[in-house]
């Protein structure tokens, strides 16, 4: 008697395997750890020396990261030697300059001011793409980011747009959107990256990072602008390491990877209704109709803007402008 053959299986996937193939739970992920960041370093900012607190954070991902990234490391140094100016690069703007000077900016402005200027992250990463590469928004790219701004100001001012004239910008302000500068051209240049594992772009860029933000970490020290080591510094120092950076990056990268700069830039808006709900949930705001409705737009604008369909035209552009790795 012939035995019949064994009935076939489905190999069984990881949760983090179906993680790391979900680019919008990931981009979502990242924007609520940023958004939390930007609480935790408005509520600290005093507290806290900002070129160190970047130093020792991105210091702190690059030694959590070693152990795993090691191998990944030695197998990819000959693609990042030859692409050394570019990660230098991808260092420089998406982790020392890019985070102190954010960290910086939260000791002279206020969250409502720092709220509506990450609104415009999304137009600093088209921007970028454009000039760099010839990558142009498509139409649906460009109402989602107008669909979804139109959400975040309505919940930073509160359903009151006159309340736009009465916004006046300090110097913490224009550090502030430096930092997105910065950012918008890292979100740019990321998917140029040579192929590479994950580990090895994150463990790389942040130690990179770090080595370039040392001597200005060492000066401030010299000045006296030192850590008060208590509880509220370890506890900043403890969630930053983790989220807004380790997971934060590597999620945001994947993201990136999977879907394009253009496409992933919307989500950047979900950093202020994060912000928002976290005043409601944390601090006891009221929900009022005015946070439905923003909340209602910008999901409606990011749906729009990072759909399959929305990347046709910049997939063309990119495919022009990408060099090979």
């Amino acid at each position: 008697m012939t035995a019949l053959p064994a009935p076939a299986t489905t190999p069984r996937r990881s949760p983090l395997h179906w993680l790391n193939n979900q680019p919008y739970l990931l981009l979502s992920l990242t924007s609520l750890f940023w958004a939390a960041n930007i609480v935790l370093a408005r509520h600290v900012g005093s507290h806290v020396p900002p070129v160190t607190l970047t130093t020792i954070r991105w210091f702190g991902v690059f030694l959590i990261l070693l152990p795993f990234a090691w191998p990944h490391l030695k197998e990819d140094w000959p693609k990042l030697r030859r692409a050394l100016p570019l990660m230098l690069l991808l260092s420089a703007v998406g982790f020392a300059f890019n985070n102190a000077i954010s960290y910086w900016a939260m000791q002279y402005t206020e969250a409502l001011n720092a709220l509506l200027i990450q609104s415009a992250g999304p137009l600093f990463v088209a921007l970028w793409s454009l000039v760099l590469f010839g990558v142009r928004l498509t139409p649906a790219q460009l109402a989602g980011i107008a669909i979804s701004l139109a959400g975040v100001l309505t919940i930073i001012l509160r359903g009151d747009f006159a309340a736009l004239a009465s916004i006046s910008f300090n110097r913490g302000d224009i550090m502030f959107g430096a930092s997105l500068v910065s950012f918008g051209l890292y979100s740019a240049l990321i998917p140029r990256r040579p192929k590479i594992h994950q580990l090895s772009l994150i463990s790389f860029t942040t130690c990179c990072g770090a080595l370039m933000l040392l001597p200005v970490a060492v000066w401030e020290f010299a000045n006296g602008v030192t850590l008060k080591l208590d509880i509220l510094t370890f506890a900043t120092l403890g969630y930053t390491l983790i989220f807004p950076s380790t997971l934060a990056y590597l999620f945001f990268n994947r993201g990136v990877a999977l879907i394009g700069p253009n496409r992933a830039a919307p989500f950047f808006h979900l950093v202020p209704v994060f912000g928002s709900a976290m005043a409601i949930l944390l601090l006891g705001e009221t929900l009022a109709p005015f946070h439905l409705i923003g909340y209602a737009l910008v999901l409606a604008g990011v749906i729009i803007a990072s759909r399959q369909g929305s990347a046709k035209e910049s997939a063309k552009g990119s495919a022009k402008g990408s060099a090979k790795p």
